[in-house]
């Protein structure tokens, strides 16, 4: 699959925005470790690893963001503590009185289906500076399961939240999206490892509020997210549960003390009424984020490809594509991620001497390792770009169509002078506004 595996150590790479080291962590230190921003979290997954998934429930989906959030702890994934850098962007309103631990505890066990317990809870409430969130045990008698419930402010401009992810990037049973008053809801049921390991199912319903404020809870059917053993065949929450869950009227007093003021709720807008927010002035060749066409990813990257291909899958996410195409030997997997501004982490995924700079200034680093997703004799060849300014494009290609599957050729269909052009096409220049 294109997307990575939620257990993988980013080496070296793209994807720093959505898992970072967490081996180190003990579970003692849960909270300490849900100091993780969505914004920021996405941005450093974004670095370390080629091929990197940056869209939003997909994001969830693959990297258990959410979970991490309502949970309050990462289970000792590596995958998760990539989010574990910032606090969550919610927003603290003022007019509204806030809801704490105790209360929110009260509100979850008052959403959940009765004559089930809530045990081992964890949470904090609406003032905490690492956000609001409840994490606990389940039983309703037909096994524990861990559950959880946490808040978060989805990145402006992101609508990833409203669908459901690619399923060739991610494997999944089944997965709704729908709109709902006020928001924006997907319900999605797939595993919490995408290879299948473990059988460890993930489930979540995942509510965007029309303010973009997100409401993600996160079932399980084992005691914990990982490390324990399954202990019923489903999460204890159906599609219709879940639903019925983060629509509840009981959230409301919660969600009016995270929403900002109306004058302060959206980006640029101005603190005083009647007076426009000043623009924000921006570098000459640096790439707006909010001005990125990160939809047409996709088909800049097909239209990259070598004409004598043929290509018998196509998807991805915003900022993000892939296609599976076969020159006659056998199928290779091929993936973009096109970030519109690295300058913070430039130095980190461009270290000195690790690098070539080509005339107009665009840094290229060129790497070939094994496959991350377990596919015997996979292996994956990628390079790096980034632009003066920090527009980033990496493209990886894969000797297999499908990550997790053995490798169907020796090599990619793609060689290193094939996927430099590509990545350091003219054409990315396009996507920015």
């Amino acid at each position: 699959m294109p997307a990575e595996d939620n257990d993988v150590h980013f080496e070296d790479g793209l994807t720093v925005a959505l898992r970072r080291a967490g081996d180190g962590f003990a579970a003692d230190d849960r909270d300490g470790l849900v100091a993780g921003g969505l914004a920021r979290g996405r941005r450093r997954v974004l670095r370390r690893r080629a091929g990197t998934v940056t869209g939003s429930v997909l994001a969830l989906a693959v990297v258990g963001v959410g979970g991490a959030y309502a949970t309050g702890t990462f289970g000792g994934g590596v995958e998760q503590a990539s989010v574990a850098t910032a606090p969550p962007a919610v927003a603290r309103n003022p007019l509204a009185p806030p809801v704490n631990q105790d209360a929110l505890v009260a509100t979850f066990r008052r959403t959940l289906p009765p004559g089930g317990r809530l045990t081992d809870v964890v949470a904090r409430g609406t003032g905490d500076p690492l956000g609001p969130m409840v994490h606990g045990v389940y039983d309703d008698g037909q096994g524990k399961a861990a559950v959880g419930v946490g808040f978060f402010q989805a990145p402006p401009g992101d609508n990833g939240f409203s669908a459901c992810p690619d399923k060739e990037s991610v494997p999944y049973d089944a997965c709704t999206a729908e709109d709902v008053p006020g928001g924006r809801l997907v319900v999605f049921q797939g595993y919490e490892y995408p290879d299948r390991r473990e059988e460890t199912k993930s489930w979540r319903a995942t509510l965007l509020a029309e303010d973009g404020l997100v409401l993600d809870l996160s079932t399980w059917n084992a005691p914990a997210q990982k490390g324990a053993a399954v202990s019923r065949t489903d999460p204890p929450f159906d599609p219709a549960e879940l639903k019925r869950i983060v629509t509840h009227t009981a959230w409301a007093p919660v969600l009016d003390a995270l929403r900002a003021p109306a004058d302060t709720s959206s980006p640029g807008a101005s603190a005083s009424p009647g007076k426009p927010a000043k623009p924000v002035k921006q570098d000459a060749d640096r790439a707006d984020p909010a001005a990125f066409n990160g939809m047409a990813v996709r088909p800049t990257l097909l239209s990259l490809l070598p004409k004598d291909l043929s290509v018998s899958a196509k998807g991805g996410q915003d900022g993000y594509g892939y296609a599976v195409a076969d020159d006659g030997e056998g199928k290779s997997l091929i993936q973009v991620n096109a970030q519109p501004d690295m300058r913070d982490v430039e130095a980190e995924l461009f270290p000195e001497g690790g690098y070539e700079t080509l005339p107009d200034g665009t840094k290229v680093t060129v790497r070939r390792q094994s496959g991350e997703k377990g596919g015997e004799g996979v292996v994956m060849w990628t390079v790096d770009t980034i632009r003066p300014g920090g527009y980033r494009v990496v493209v990886s290609a894969f000797n297999t169509g499908d990550q997790a599957a053995p490798a169907t050729r020796a090599e990619p269909a793609f060689s290193i002078d094939e996927l430099k052009a590509i990545a350091t096409s003219e054409k990315w220049l396009k996507l920015r506004k």
